[in-house]
Order: C-alpha cells, then sequence, then structure tokens
C-alpha cells in the first residue's frame, strides 16, 4: 500500500494567522482552490488552523464581518484531523470518510506540515478504484 507521502500534494498554499480574510480570499483566488492551511509562521510550518471559502461565506460575510480587519485566527477550524507522511493511505481515507472531509493535511512530528491530500489526489494516485469510490461516497453523503 502507497504512504501519505507518495500522492500527496507538496506544494501547499499557506497563511498565518494574522493574515486578514481578504488576503487569504486572494490567496483562494489566485491559487484556484478552496482551503487555505494556517501555520504559526512560514519558518517552523507548524500546522494550526484551516480556512475553507465555506468558513468564510459563514463566519464572516453572513455575520456581517468586514473582511478587511477580521483576522484568519478569528475564523479558522482548530480542530484538525490529519495523518501522518509514512501513514499507509488507508489511514488518510478513513479518516476522510469518517469525518467527511473533501482534504486532509499530511503532517510530521510537531505538526510541521507537509503537504495535503485531497479527493483528487486519491482519485488520481490510488489504484484501488472501488475503495476510493467509497470514500469519496461517505465524504459525500449529508448528515442526517
Amino acid at each position: 500500500m502507497k504512504k501519505c507521502s507518495d500522492i500527496m500534494t507538496r506544494d501547499v498554499v499557506t497563511s498565518t494567522q494574522e493574515a486578514t480574510i481578504v488576503d487569504v480570499a486572494q490567496l483562494m483566488k489566485d491559487a484556484d482552490i478552496g482551503p487555505i492551511l494556517i501555520v504559526d509562521n512560514e519558518t517552523s510550518n507548524t500546522l494550526v488552523g484551516i480556512v475553507t471559502d465555506r468558513d468564510i461565506v459563514l463566519k464572516v460575510i453572513a455575520e456581517g464581518q468586514d473582511a478587511r480587519t477580521t483576522r484568519v485566527g478569528e475564523v479558522m477550524s482548530k480542530k484538525l484531523v490529519t495523518c501522518r507522511a509514512d501513514d499507509d493511505v488507508d489511514v488518510a481515507m478513513k479518516a476522510m470518510a469518517q469525518f467527511q472531509l473533501r482534504r486532509i493535511p499530511v503532517v510530521e512530528d510537531n505538526m510541521r506540515l507537509v503537504g495535503i491530500i485531497s479527493q483528487a489526489d486519491l482519485a488520481t494516485r490510488v489504484d484501488a478504484p472501488e475503495k476510493t469510490g467509497e470514500v469519496v461516497k461517505e465524504i459525500s453523503q449529508e448528515n442526517t
């Protein structure tokens, strides 16, 4: 079985908690992505949160917050589900299905960010179409 490090995307777009919502929204636009991983600083690259386009809509825009002054640290998700670079891909797939996540950060010791695995990575880099299909189906199910 492949390891998470074998299929992860290594070129991850990050920001810090001090950035404004406008800053991360611009990163999302420029990179054409929905999530931005939040690190404590660019040197240590320690993962501390994640902010998504959905977070921005629900926690900033819908609440009438000012996106120019609201800091990412105020709205980012801090409860993170991650996998380790040396974990089998199965670990990531199970976590994504269990928590209905479309992406999962990959970390090393001390939560040092090294990559991210998305549904697309599973679909294109894992040679297990039935298993991958089942994970995607579980991720997409609505909670009832």
